[in-house]
């Protein structure tokens, strides 16, 4: 579990970022889990960003996302959602204490 300032440091990090996926009208499958969770080993830090025609809740997209992939939740700010996992042999990130 991230701590406030933790999400603030990863917040402040994610702002430069561009969204790497999006999710449609399709909503959340096994196959984009899949690859965000590829993605997140090798970047640590990423941002998806929710189109209109998605029939899903956006709550409920950063939810199935991060716990398929199991990530941390940083933030969800109008239609884009940041996650975080930290990697196992690409790390980047030092989050402070």
């Amino acid at each position: 579990m991230l701590t406030g300032k933790q999400k603030s440091f990863l917040r402040s990090n994610a702002h430069h970022l561009t969204p790497i996926f999006q999710v449609g009208k399709g909503g959340v499958n096994e196959n984009m889990v899949k690859q965000i969770a590829e993605v997140l080993e090798a970047r640590e830090l990423i941002k998806v960003s929710i189109l209109k025609n998605c029939d899903q809740d956006r709550d409920t997209v950063a939810e199935q996302l991060s716990r398929g992939a199991k990530a941390e939740l940083v933030q969800v700010i109008g239609n884009t959602i940041v996650l975080y996992k930290e990697s196992r042999e690409n790390k980047q990130i030092v989050l402070p204490r």
